[in-house]
């Protein structure tokens, strides 16, 4: 599949009350395992991607770092990648549109772009966050082939904002020409659902927090277009790693090691 294909085949996907999944890897292995199963498209995550590097989230993987990483998962699969890029990876409008062109020519569908001013948690002013987003939407269209912009508005999420302003943003996003618009963890389902019914584009929403605990017909009755992971997969697996390590140092304990999956089949999944 041509990048230009996988652009307009990713697009495709996007259907409010219809949502797929895009399926949050942490490296080639698990991208593999995750399309072998029935994802429709991976997608990198930038918290899990640190944590790979030994590193926490938040600002602390580069630009050069991310891209390769996205290069990595789009040759292993056959399926659309859609790079988890943070703030565009700085804070002007032209890093933002030439984080767009870049991951353009990595192979990927599309991108997300927060607008939060990291390291710190703090979002950026509005009117700069929307002719952040502008930019980005300038470079997307530029390029030769289909490439899905999502404008994100974290400050819920991250304690920053309540719903109203981040309602407010996206309106912002969508005026500016965003392909989709994601609010991380609005609250509810409730919340979600009055999130989608705040704009006209597909909407991203998280199954992370409260909403891991909902349907993926719950989110689609809600509006909902597109379901990520986030991190909450690879924090699955930290959380077994965790546990069985505990039961391992402490009481001598091995018999979490015996619920794995077996290797036969892992190596099933893994074969081009």
């Amino acid at each position: 599949m041509t990048d230009q294909n996988k652009g307009a085949a990713f697009r495709a996907l996007h259907q409010k009350g219809n949502p797929f999944i895009l399926a949050n890897a942490w490296d080639i292995g698990s991208a593999k395992m995750l399309a072998g199963l029935g994802a429709q498209a991976i997608g990198t995550s930038s918290a899990a991607h640190a944590f790979t590097l030994g590193r926490p989230d938040m600002g602390h993987v580069t630009r050069d770092e991310a891209l390769a990483h996205a290069q990595d998962l789009v040759a292993a699969v056959n399926v659309p990648v859609s790079g988890d890029f943070e703030n565009g990876f700085g804070d002007d409008p032209d890093t933002c549109a030439e984080t767009v062109r870049l991951s353009y020519e990595a192979g990927l569908a599309g991108i997300s772009i927060e607008d939060t001013a990291l390291p710190s948690a703090t979002p950026y002013e509005r009117e700069y966050a929307v002719e952040r987003i502008r930019a980005a939407v300038a470079a997307a269209r530029a390029l030769p082939g289909d490439f899905v912009l999502v404008a994100r508005a974290d400050g819920v999420m991250n304690g920053e904002c309540d719903l109203e302003e981040a309602l407010a943003r996206i309106a912002g996003y969508e005026a500016a020409g965003a392909d989709c618009v994601y609010i991380p963890l609005p609250g509810t389902l409730a919340d979600q659902a009055r999130v989608c019914a705040a704009t006209t584009l597909p909407v991203n929403a998280l199954a992370a927090g409260p909403l891991s605990q909902v349907s993926r017909a719950d989110l689609a009755q809600a509006g909902v277009a597109r379901i990520s992971l986030g991190s909450a997969l690879a924090r699955v697996t930290h959380r077994v790693i965790h546990d069985a390590a505990q039961a391992m140092f402490a009481h001598g304990d091995f018999s979490m090691l015996g619920t794995g999956m077996p290797g036969s089949e892992v190596d099933a999944l893994l074969k081009p």
